[in-house]
């Protein structure tokens, strides 16, 4: 009788798993390049999206950038009975000891939030920049049309919120739009800090800086890789948990590389045809991106971008130099990758916002046995719970066991000594948590 039940759960959660795999395909499918294409080119057409640019005119300038941002999401809440609530988050940013700030102003995100049903206050983010810069950052009246950097990242994001308002979700999902990037990443320090303080359960950002350019400098086309930033832990980290680390291992498993792990996955699971890139920095050589103040504060965060980039198209006015064309023009973004890549977001999102939240106070244990063990707290919405492993030097989750309904289990003959261990919630829908680390030991 046993064994028939097990039979019977197996056989039910392969159909669920089905259904939920239908729905993401159906998410990808949906995602328009026609659209995409027609948000930058209006960006483009702002003239310059520099920080301190015009915020009066109704055509040119950072001020009706942003308004345009509100009036796309409103227009999307309009069509899914307002299930958006769209608004401004704001914060003073003073010249005083900023380099890159030539006069005060207030650095404005506009910020898109699709309530969940069963956990409103979990969120999950989706962001681009707003705003684009010349040559000299300083300068805020020279067109920077910032078609890649980052039109295209705002309009996946633009994009990703119109497919995904036709869904309900259990958690909530932010489309944000964020500003004062190019000065010093204003706009993701406020709004990081705004979740900090109304108490959001922040699940991740997925911050998108440049989805559109597959024309490397170095003369490779790639319209298939991209790039997933992450850092290995969090710097908010205990004493005690580094002390850990260093005896039971760890060192690329905190939460942000769970996070990345999560979208690998998912889009090698339903977009077999790209090839995410995974790379074990908080972001590129010495540079930085919206993802890291979430990332300062404890918040899981990472950075997805194009694989290979064009220098010549990055920061640059526009001109053409010794038969070199430099500037951030519309011609060099491909469309259709940046729906690609837009997708890729759009079902992690998904996937993350209908799953239940992580187990919590995951334990393990099996020292000098050939066994690993397993202990963790129950959460609500979930179903069951799946056993993931590795190799130690492998960088993704290759190995992995549906265990059901249990708060304990055990891994016969597998020694603990070789290998990573996570777990991960599974809900009714057949969508997983993020795996998580194990953070406390199992005494023999």
């Amino acid at each position: 009788m046993k064994k028939i039940l097990s039979l019977l759960l197996f056989t039910s959660f392969q159909f669920i798993t089905a259904q939920s795999s239908s729905q993401l395909y159906q998410i990808i499918d949906s995602v328009s390049a026609q659209k995409i294409e027609i948000n930058i080119k209006t960006q483009v057409n702002f003239g310059t999206r520099n920080t301190f640019s015009d915020t009066i005119s109704k055509t040119q300038g950072i001020g009706a950038a942003r308004r345009w941002v509100k009036s796309e999401f409103e227009s999307i809440s309009k069509d899914c009975n307002q299930c958006l609530e769209v608004f401004y988050q704001k914060d003073f940013v003073t010249k005083e000891g900023n380099s890159r700030v030539p006069h005060d102003v207030w650095i404005v995100n506009v910020v898109a939030v699709q309530k969940g049903t069963k956990y409103p206050n979990r969120y999950i983010i989706m962001s681009g920049d707003i705003d684009s810069r010349a040559s000299d950052t300083m300068d805020f009246s020279t067109d920077a049309p910032g078609a890649n950097d980052n039109a295209s990242g705002l309009a996946g994001t633009i994009e990703a919120a119109r497919v995904l308002s036709r869904y309900s979700f259990d958690n909530s999902i932010i489309y944000v739009g964020l500003s004062g990037e190019e000065q010093g990443l204003f706009g993701g320090a406020g709004l990081a800090k705004y979740a900090q303080e109304k108490g959001w359960e922040i699940i991740g950002i997925l911050n998108n800086d440049m989805i559109g350019n597959i024309e490397g400098v170095d003369g490779i086309i790639d319209n298939r890789t991209f790039r997933i930033f992450s850092e290995p832990v969090p710097p908010t980290e205990t004493e005690r948990e580094r002390q850990m680390r260093r005896f039971y291992g760890g060192e690329v498993d905190g939460i942000s590389r769970q996070l990345a792990r999560y979208v690998h996955k998912t889009v090698k699971s339903y977009m077999p045809e790209m090839n995410p890139m995974m790379v074990y920095r908080l972001d590129r050589f010495g540079r930085g991106g919206h993802h890291r103040p979430f990332n300062d504060l404890g918040f899981a965060g990472i950075r997805i971008m194009e694989a290979h980039e064009n220098y010549n198209r990055q920061h640059q006015d526009v001109r053409n130099e010794n038969g070199i064309e430099y500037g951030d023009v519309i011609k060099y973004v491909n469309f259709d990758y940046a729906k690609k890549l837009t997708a890729a977001n759009a079902i992690t999102l998904a996937s993350l916002a209908w799953a239940p939240p992580t187990p919590k106070n995951v334990a393990i244990g099996g020292i000098v046995e050939a066994s690993a063990k397993f202990k963790w707290d129950k959460v609500d919405g979930a179903v069951g719970y799946k056993i993931y492993w590795r190799d130690t030097t492998s960088p993704t989750w290759d190995n992995s066991r549906f265990v059901g309904d249990v708060s304990e289990f055990t891994l016969n003959g597998i020694v603990i000594d070789n290998y990573f261990f996570g777990i991960a919630s599974v809900g009714k829908n057949g969508f997983e948590s993020p795996v998580v680390f194990p953070n406390k030991l199992i005494r023999n």
